[in-house]
């Protein structure tokens, strides 16, 4: 009996050892993930001590490199040559962010599934169809002929794969281990990868689909009125109304119809994400940017402010840095995975960046010859297509997933529409399929000393469009809405294109300098919040719609108002909850309810929005009703004409007719005998919205606090892994406010920066300089964020310069 115990342990130990070295579905084995030599125990880290100096032997180096760490755990990286000064920076982005880096990689080149299988085969699918390979193959084979570019790619590199080298599969960051895989080689390309999925997020959208069908609904005049070029109730451009422009613009040949197309259109299953996205991009992905002039500015020199709205997760998406060789000393915040500063400042110089939600995103029908697709008519004439094959490797299946994708001079047709028969008929027009050299820019910014450096800094931009806020110690500041801006006749885009008319072709780009910008204006700041790049008379064609306004409205009062200010005045106005939408609409709304009926909770709730200041304060119960109440009542006023496969006019038209065409027949709601009106709307809309806050919170009471309400949440970048989330947040802000922190997205960067002969900069953003949960330095910077406070950045001149906060040393040198 006891060798039969012993055979029935021994088989139950081997057995247990199998299934733990065994892959369990997506998930890893459970034994190297839980063993105390090589699993999540391993990747504990402490607090940095000071004066604690670390020697590594790297290839690749061609000199030695000092790296300094701040108490913030923010490198300064000390090199005495730019391929050096680069290799550092992709080797101490690695070493914190290695897994975020591999993730987003695979994202953009839709090679998730390799790791993960099948649960993410559809967004690898979308990947290829949109092209992103293509885009990312065509804008390196521009940068590596560049001998900067070249240079900072190579370095870049090198230095991601000593870490990656010098790593024991014990220290492999916990991801790479709860997924069971291990890190790869860096590529260059992979920079390039970064680009295309950035220029994807804010310039990956298209709404042509939904405008077509509602030209064949209604027809142009109903469409010319609900969807209008320029907003009818309230504008604030980026560059000041009434700038006159001085220079002579291009012609641009005007198409002789707009395309009708018979049926109406509706993603099919092959839809990739992007266009499949037909509801309005959520607010909170945006960002707001100013500079105020030296009068306005308590020091004598302009200050500049930046706060890019992205989504908001574990890691950040941005990693601070400090880059210092003998042709720059630059400090902002990196894209990890992407050489150089993207936000930051120098000694001479300071810029941000917002989104310009340029139209650069077009959709053409594509008539081809017959099903093999090798040709297509354009411009009266058969042309050949090219494909494209992509190989998807999926986890668990020896073969990979073998997909043609077919280009035409527009790109790839990746889209089947609910008139076709057996293939893609709709092709994709984008920015990030045009070849460019779009980091040059930030070198050049990295290293800038004046306006001029800016200025042709920014010639070499592709995309996304963004507007480039400036300012500098000669005490100029400007904005530049800038990037690869196509030459279209107005409203090109608007509707679905005709893939054979090449009228309806890109026509070119609008020169450079005819780019909107406005250097040192009279009002003494300049600033933008992703709303109209422009008045009416300019004479290109940006787009026809850009972010709700209200956000430009309120910085703009705020920064007329202001003067001697300094840091602290910016950092307040970043964290302004004032709702400008609550301002404008609330009083109207609140007078329908006068001769409603209502109960004693309702009442309450009345009186509540009626003594509210619309300040939107974590503590805010007023606030949680507005913001339930104006989107209801918005969908109520639209959702019966304008539902599935259609557009919903734009915030700012639906505020107009609220508040100058009371009694519009699109208040009715067609689908009930019932005649309702903006006050029967209203009522019901209030209503409708208590009872969701009720049936959610309860009774009205500390539950309904704004913060609760609103949830604002930071994820892991896995999404599922929860215990690496951050911890409930108490924050106002929302969609309209300038401090614009929704439910997942918001500020993810927060700077200032005083200009003069030695800059004093702040900045902030949610997490830490770490990817790795176990780390002090993962979340150590959410507090302050969540408070609304910054810290003040170390700004080091040279490599032996003392300061306090700098805690430890790590030297690179050649074996």
């Amino acid at each position: 009996m006891k060798y039969l115990k012993a055979f029935v342990s021994l088989a139950a130990t081997l057995g247990l050892v199998y299934v733990l070295s065994r892959p369990l579905g997506p998930a890893p084995a459970l034994g190297p993930f839980l063993s105390p030599f090589t699993g999540f125990s391993q990747n504990g880290e402490g607090l940095v001590t000071s004066d604690n100096e670390t020697l590594l032997k790297l290839n690749g180096l061609k000199d030695e490199v000092m790296i300094r760490y701040d108490d913030a755990g923010v490198a300064h990286i000390f090199a005495k040559n730019d391929f050096d000064l680069f290799y550092a920076q992709g080797f101490v982005t690695a070493k914190d962010r290695l897994w975020q880096m591999d993730l987003q990689i695979r994202a953009a080149s839709g090679r998730l599934s390799e790791v993960l299988g099948k649960a993410t085969l559809q967004l690898d699918q979308q990947s290829r169809r949109l092209g992103m390979g293509y885009g990312a193959e065509a804008n390196l084979k521009i940068a590596m002929q560049n001998p900067h570019s070249r240079e900072a790619l190579l370095g870049y590199t090198a230095g991601v794969n000593a870490y990656i080298n010098q790593l024991a599969p014990k220290n492999y960051p916990i991801e790479f281990k709860l997924l069971g895989y291990q890190p790869e080689a860096w590529k260059p390309i992979n920079t390039m990868y970064m680009l295309e999925q950035m220029t994807l997020t804010l310039a990956g959208r298209s709404n042509e689909l939904n405008m077509s069908n509602l030209l064949k609904k209604y027809g142009k005049a109903v469409v010319d009125d609900l969807f209008p070029d320029y907003p009818m109730f309230q504008e604030s451009p980026i560059i000041p109304a009434g700038t006159k422009w001085d220079f002579k613009p291009l012609k641009v040949q005007k198409s002789n119809k707009i395309f009708q197309y018979n049926d109406s259109i509706s993603p099919a299953k092959q839809t990739i994400a992007a266009l499949s996205k037909r509801t309005p991009k959520e607010e909170g992905v945006g960002s707001n940017n100013w500079a105020v002039s030296a009068e306005k500015s308590i020091t004598g020199y302009p200050i500049l402010a930046n706060d890019p709205h992205l989504e908001l997760t574990l890691p950040s998406i941005w990693y601070q840095v400090q880059l210092h060789s003998p042709s720059m000393n630059v400090y902002g915040v990196s894209l990890p995975g992407i050489p150089s500063v993207i936000i930051g400042f120098n000694q001479q110089v300071a810029w941000g960046v917002t989104n310009t939600d340029a139209d650069v995103y077009d959709l053409y029908k594509i008539k081809f010859k017959d099903d093999s697709r090798n040709e297509y008519w354009h411009n009266n004439q058969w042309k050949p297509t090219k494909k494209r094959i992509e190989n998807i490797y999926i986890k668990g299946q020896k073969e990979p997933l073998r997909e043609e994708i077919i280009y035409t001079h527009h790109g790839p047709v990746t889209e089947t529409d609910s008139s076709s028969g057996k293939y893609p008929e709709l092709a994709i027009k984008w920015i990030g399929h045009e070849a460019g050299n779009s980091f040059l820019t930030f070198y050049e910014l990295n290293k800038a000393k004046n306006y001029d450096d800016y200025r042709k800094a920014l010639t070499f931009y592709v995309g996304p469009a963004q507007n480039f806020v400036f300012a500098d110690n000669s005490k100029n500041i400007a904005i530049t809405v800038n990037g690869k801006l196509p030459l279209k006749y107005k409203e090109q885009g608007k509707f679905l294109l005709d893939g054979s008319n090449a009228a309806d072709d890109w026509q070119g780009w609008i020169p450079a300098e005819q780019n909107p910008f406005v250097k040192n204006p009279k009002r003494g700041f300049v600033s933008s919040a992703n709303q109209s790049s422009t008045d009416p008379s300019y004479p290109y064609y940006i787009n026809w719609v850009f972010a709700p306004t209200e956000r430009g409205v309120r910085i703009n009062e705020r920064l007329n108002a202001m003067s001697q200010a300094n840091a602290d005045s910016l950092r307040m106005l970043q964290n302004d909850n004032f709702s400008v939408l609550a301002r404008n609409i609330l009083p109207k709304l609140l007078s329908t309810l006068k001769s409603a009926t209502l109960t004693p909770a309702q009442k309450a709730a009345a009186i509540t929005l009626a003594n509210w200041n619309y300040q939107n304060s974590p503590e805010s119960i007023a606030t949680s009703i507005f913001e339930e109440w104006a989107p209801m009542l918005m969908g109520q006023i639209w959702n019966d004409e304008f539902g599935e496969n259609l557009e919903y006019p734009t915030r700012d038209r639906t505020l107009f007719m609220i508040l100058k065409q009371p009694n519009a027949k699109w208040f009715d709601n067609i689908k009930t005998p019932e005649k309702e009106t903006l006050q029967s709307l209203a009522e019901n809309s209030f209503k409708a919205s208590l009872d969701t806050l009720h049936a959610r919170h309860g009774a009205m009471s500390k539950s309904w606090q704004w913060s609760n309400v609103k949830g604002t949440e930071i994820r892991h970048l896995s999404r599922s892994l929860k215990p690496f989330n951050a911890p409930a947040l108490h924050v106002g802000g929302g969609r309209s406010i300038v401090n614009a922190i929704t439910k997942r997205n918001g500020p993810s960067w927060r700077m200032v920066v005083e200009l003069g002969p030695v800059p004093r900069a702040y900045g902030i953003y949610p997490g830490g300089q770490s990817g790795n949960p176990g780390s002090p330095y993962y979340l150590n910077l959410l507090k302050k964020w969540e408070n609304g406070e910054l810290n003040e950045l170390v700004y080091l001149l040279s490599p032996d310069q003392q300061n306090a906060r700098m805690t430890s040393t790590i030297l690179l040198q050649k074996p």
